[in-house]
């Protein structure tokens, strides 16, 4: 709406002022306002436009955001300049006051607030005549700005995608190795037990034999989902209360018990938090790599930053290796390929067949009947068939031996890797946790190891300092534009470097509040470029008129700022005022939410004030510059013409 604000404000005022209709109001208020209309429409456009182009998952947050706002604001732009002025020359009606002291109470309060509004106008024009044409005061405040947005960047914890309550916690747990189903199952009913009875629960869903984290199945480890009443119904967030589940089951013994809430994005890693591989590039044995992946982990834990760092690599699983003498097999006419599938069906099953029997089809498994198979040790008493059709007991050839190694060994970009998870600590970012790792990774890790990302954290560490890149380029669109639109080099120059007071308060409020440096708040700085752009547009644009009807420069400036003072104003805390919801909001997406309001609205608030005094002077330097440059153009364009007449 602001477009239309700047519409209806504009014909007010030739309304007021001029004592103008409201139809030659609105053709003299367009005929004035109309330029920036357009440059507004285009600036605004071409911030978000190019971001819609990138790639990856940043490229999907910032495609749907920017489109949705590209395409809202190009049809309020044409609304500006079409519908907007047919409907103030149909409705505005002339202000006539008898002025008998009878007026209601309403058009007191306007009375009063006019009145207010003109002593704020009368001091903001006195100041800005004290400041526009300081030089030192200008340049002050910049180096002032730019210096705070810097320290400003270095206070505030940076993440990527806030881990967002989702109605849901995870829960991982694992036995000792070894353990049965059963008995993984009996940690899994009492963890069910412990957690149902709480009023904010309304199911647990558990499964013994299968671990969430590493996506594999195995006897010891379980997982389970509880399902959380509607964020209204509870008073606390999914970070509470996991620390309250972990403590209100930390009675169980036998088994190691996590939660955690689920990832951010689906598809990038299964849980909140960070997650690295740890890779063994030395090509050792798996002792080795166990050892330094439980000191890894220990001195993980250690930070401050990092909490709940752990692994489900375990090489003490107790085993049997099946050795298989070839020599024999080949002298018994054993072929070792054919014996080995016909064990895997004596043991594990093997898929044999279909067959259709009462409209329904069924799947014929081979295995042995379960009293063949009570123990290891039964596969010795097995029997496989030579070439010559002969059955040749397994114990011939095979021999079984009791080891202890990794239910699941995993290799990562070709090394044997462990996948480590965790999460920040309370208080901290995800970009301190990322730290925190890389610095113990330099400390800890003895030579042959290494680390790599992986989940949504290789996102995070790949995206890396693209938002000053996409922030980058914005303002090279909105320079080309706004130069195209006033043959100049010079005039963008005052609405770009009126951005970083608005950058500045954008992280102070983030700070304040205790948000983070994320996507979110990185897409409200991109929304800030047209926002705070618009604001000096406006001041610019009105300078721009005055300086071709022969005002001096420093009076353009100040009448550009005294009159557009009013739609700035009342355009920035509209627009402020309608953000109050976001940076209050609670539920679903909340932090989300949160971050963009207050980041958006911290920016415009600090942008606007700071804004209305400083572009006013900046517009006098580079106006300054722009006219010192056109006259040695002029100049040398009039020597050159005497020196061509001379000749001639």
């Amino acid at each position: 709406v602001d477009t239309a604000i700047v519409v209806v404000e504009a014909v007010h005022v030739k309304m007021h002022d001029l004592k103008m209709n409201a139809l030659d109001a609105t053709i003299a208020a367009m005929k004035e306002i109309g330029g920036a209309i357009v440059a507004i429409t285009l600036v605004m456009s071409a911030v978000f436009i190019p971001v819609s182009f990138l790639s990856g998952p940043v490229g999907i947050f910032y495609r749907q955001f920017s489109l949705t706002l590209a395409i809202a604001i190009v049809i309020s732009g044409i609304n500006a300049l079409t519908l907007s002025p047919a409907l103030c020359a149909m409705m505005l009606k002339p202000m006539h006051h008898s002025g008998d002291g009878k007026a209601g109470v309403l058009q007191r309060f306007f009375n009063a607030f006019n009145a207010r509004y003109d002593a704020l106008a009368g001091t903001y024009l006195n100041i800005v005549k004290g400041i526009a044409n300081r030089k030192t005061f200008t340049y002050g405040a910049l180096v002032l700005f730019f210096g705070l947005t810097y320290g400003m960047l270095s206070v505030v914890p940076t993440g990527f995608i806030p881990n967002e309550d989702q109605g849901m916690i995870y829960v991982n747990v694992t036995t000792p190795p070894g353990a049965t189903v059963d008995r993984t199952s009996e940690i899994m009913d009492q963890v069910q037990a412990s957690l149902l009875p709480l009023e904010e629960v309304e199911t647990v869903s558990t499964l013994a034999g299968y671990s969430l984290m590493t996506e594999t199945a195995g006897a010891s480890y379980g997982m389970g989902m509880v399902n959380l009443a509607p964020w209204d119904a509870r008073d606390k967030e999914v970070n509470a209360l996991i620390q309250d589940y972990s403590e209100r089951t930390s009675h169980i013994k036998g088994a190691d018990i996590q939660f955690f809430a689920p990832p951010p994005v689906p598809g990038f890693g299964n849980a909140a938090g960070f997650e690295l591989r740890l890779q063994d590039r030395s090509g050792g044995n798996l002792g080795n790599m166990a050892r330094v992946n439980e000191e890894f982990i220990q001195a993980l834990n250690d930070r401050p930053e990092i909490e709940g760092a752990f692994t489900n690599f375990d090489p003490s699983f107790p085993q049997f290796l099946l050795s298989v003498d070839h020599d024999k097999a080949a002298k018994l006419g054993v072929s070792v390929n054919e014996a080995m599938e016909t064990l895997q069906g004596y043991i594990g099953s093997y898929y044999a067949s279909n067959f259709i029997r009462y409209g329904q089809m069924y799947k014929v498994m081979i295995q042995a009947s379960p009293e063949y198979r009570t123990a290891p040790e039964s596969l010795l008493d097995m029997y496989a068939k030579n070439k010559e059709g002969e059955m040749v007991p397994y114990s011939n050839f095979v021999s079984l031996e009791r080891v202890y190694g990794p239910e699941q060994l995993t290799r990562y970009n070709m090394f044997t890797s462990a996948m480590i998870s965790g999460d920040a600590a309370p208080g901290y970012s995800s970009g301190d946790a990322i730290q925190a790792v890389e610095e113990v990774v330099a400390q800890s890790l003895p030579r042959g190891f290494d680390i790599d990302w992986s989940g949504i954290t290789r996102e995070q560490i790949a995206s890396g300092n693209q938002a000053v890149y996409i922030f980058l380029i914005c303002l090279v669109f909105v320079y080309l534009l706004l130069a195209a639109q006033y043959e100049s080099y010079m005039l963008p120059l005052p609405v770009i470097l009126s951005l970083p007071a608005g950058i500045f308060g954008s992280y102070f409020f983030l700070w304040l509040v205790g948000l983070q440096n994320d996507i979110y708040a990185q897409v409200s700085l991109v929304m800030l470029i047209g926002l705070l752009g618009k604001n000096a547009i406006l001041i610019i644009e009105i300078a721009i008129q005055n300086r071709n009807k022969g005002v001096s420069i420093l009076q353009s400036a100040i009448n550009g700022g005294i009159e557009r003072l009013r739609p700035i104003l009342m355009t920035s805390f509209a627009f402020i005022c309608g953000l109050i919801p976001l940076t209050l909001a609670s539920g679903a997406g909340a932090i989300g939410n949160r971050t963009i309001g207050t980041a958006a609205a911290g920016g415009m608030l600090i942008g606007t004030v700071i804004g209305v005094f400083l572009i006013p002077g900046l517009y006098v330097v580079f106006e300054t510059i722009d006219t010192k440059l056109k006259e040695r153009k002029a100049r040398k364009m009039e020597n050159a013409t005497l020196t061509q007449e001379v000749h001639a």
